[in-house]
């Protein structure tokens, strides 16, 4: 019981914690639609279930101790970053009837986009691993194990599910909406942050 308590909350904590793929899930859900910030949550959940299955084979662990490759991860997560930023910040205003004709990005694209921001950010890597290390039993079986894997990853399909209902909302997009732009230059400096520290981090 203890194990299992100590689990559940370190994992919440970590869960709601802003970082890349809580960016990503608001600026979707805001700039496109409710259901395109819920695809991104469900691509991060997909992206959590690639840390999940190498820890759990053990994987994780020599990612963590080696350097190069944790290296490698840390850089081609903060080149993956620095990209999405640098989309938002060039991105140019339309008028709204155009906004309107415009397609948006398709289901796909937002399902990758969410996998790729979670599966590139080396620092679920070394949590997933470290929950896995220090807080599970050695002894525990695989089913144990999976299930505990299980958690996590509808753990954070559910919060930024939650999150993407929240800034689709219609009293709040319809306000946010009115600065589309700035909200892209906002959300495009944060990632562009977040891929600069890990840059600095892997170098």
């Amino acid at each position: 019981m203890p194990e299992l308590l100590a689990f559940i909350t370190i994992t919440l904590l970590a869960v709601i914690s802003p970082g890349p793929d809580f960016a990503m899930v608001s600026r979707n859900s805001l700039v496109h639609s409710r259901s395109a910030g819920v695809i991104t949550a469900v691509g991060i959940g997909l992206g959590v279930m690639v840390h999940v299955s190498y820890s759990i084979f053990g994987i994780g662990i020599l990612v963590r101790e080696s350097v190069h490759l944790l290296g490698a991860l840390k850089l081609a997560g903060a080149a993956y970053l620095v990209y999405l930023g640098l989309r938002m910040l060039l991105s140019k205003a339309q008028p709204k009837q155009e906004m309107a004709s415009r397609p948006t990005d398709s289901a796909m694209a937002m399902l990758r986009t969410g996998f790729l921001t979670n599966a590139l950010n080396p620092k679920t890597c070394i949590f997933v691993v470290s929950l896995f290390v220090q807080v599970i039993e050695p002894g525990a079986g695989v089913g144990v194990q999976l299930g505990y894997g299980a958690f996590i990853v509808l753990a954070h399909v559910a919060w930024f599910s939650l999150v993407a209902y929240f800034f689709s909302a219609a009293s709040i997009r319809s306000r946010l909406m009115r600065v589309r732009q700035r909200i892209d230059q906002v959300f495009g400096v944060m990632l562009v942050g977040f891929g600069a520290l890990l840059g600095v981090k892997g170098a």
